[in-house]
């Protein structure tokens, strides 16, 4: 906004010097000046514009990303023949929720929650929510950084 109000008091002040003594270094001065001015005001438009749409195109990438991430659990979930129940306790512990959480969300006991985790666990073949939430950040990370550290040691 301050450029631009930059350039048009410099093309301005820049016509007016022109008309009353085009040949002045002064005058000539000014005019690059009020040319370097809105040169700067286009191209930074531009860059603008090609910005914000990087921007949109990663936000779009990103919401296709976090589907398929809850597609990828979703099919994981199908695949250890998870209840409808231990799917949404194992979603709101991979979200984080410790116990209390989950039960008071979900309206049941604490103990039905922990039961339903204990089952989800053995399902999914690890003993703790760290191992649980761990098989869904090797997907996201690549197995591949799994070896390179095993054959460093």
């Amino acid at each position: 906004m301050v450029q631009t109000m930059a350039a048009v008091f410099f093309i301005g002040d820049a016509v007016g010097e022109l008309l009353f003594d085009p040949v002045g270094a002064h005058s000539i001065f000014e005019s690059l000046v009020a040319v370097a001015l809105f040169t700067g005001m286009i191209f930074g438009g531009l860059e603008l514009r090609r910005t914000l749409e990087r921007m949109h195109t990663q936000e779009a990438a990103l919401a296709v990303a976090s589907g398929a991430l809850a597609d990828v659990i979703r099919a994981q979930f199908t695949d250890w023949g998870l209840t409808v129940a231990e799917e949404d306790v194992a979603f709101l512990a991979l979200k984080g929720l410790d116990v209390a959480e989950i039960a008071e969300m979900r309206g049941s006991a604490q103990g039905t929650v922990r039961a339903q985790l204990t089952k989800v666990y053995a399902k999914a073949g690890v003993s703790n929510r760290a191992q649980f939430a761990a098989l869904f950040v090797e997907d996201l990370l690549g197995a591949s950084l799994v070896e390179p550290i095993a054959k460093a040691g």
